[in-house]
């Protein structure tokens, strides 16, 4: 999204850049709005709880994304609101991930924190020159990259959550 956006919002569908970095920030706005509510929801259901609902919101939604495009739908107002959707739900994955992340590693948080960023820059850089590779001027490639980066999320949760049944089935305590 973030190497891809501005070509696709500008030149494919004709927004002005100002208009372009307001779509921007709205994305941003759901993205933020829902990291805040992280606290919140990991007290009350858990944080395997929470990241289990959300990385399947993301997945979800960014699967749907793909499928109404392939299928031959550009349209810019499905895709602004799918994208907004999904970024809600990435805005509950990536604290919760993070949280859970550095768990086990307090006695070295500094270095675990360092190399999450490092880690978080490096994919997102490759990410990025895979998008590039891909890129031919229309939304499809962009929203393949995410919903492959959704399912992949979607992947590494079921893996490293398992089922996550206790997660979701457990009470809040």
């Amino acid at each position: 999204y973030l190497s891809s956006s501005s070509f696709i919002l500008i030149d494919h569908y004709g927004l002005s850049p100002s208009v372009y970095s307001v779509f921007f920030s709205i994305n941003a706005v759901a993205f933020i709005g829902m990291s805040q509510l992280t606290g919140m929801l990991a007290d009350r259901f858990g944080l395997k709880r929470v990241v289990w609902v959300a990385v399947t919101g993301y997945a979800t939604v960014m699967v749907a994304l793909f499928a109404i495009m392939a299928s031959g739908v550009d349209r810019l107002d499905v895709m602004a609101a799918l994208l907004f959707v999904g970024y809600g739900f990435l805005g509950l994955v990536i604290p919760t991930t993070s949280v859970l992340a550095m768990e086990e590693h307090g006695e070295i948080a500094g270095t675990a924190s360092a190399l999450m960023g490092t880690l978080h820059f490096a994919i997102g850089a490759l990410a990025m020159g895979v998008a590039g590779i891909f890129f031919d001027g229309t939304p499809l490639p962009m929203v393949a990259g995410i919903t492959l980066c959704a399912a992949i999320s979607f992947t590494l949760a079921k893996l490293t959550l398992g089922r996550a049944r206790e997660a979701v089935e457990a009470p809040a305590e």
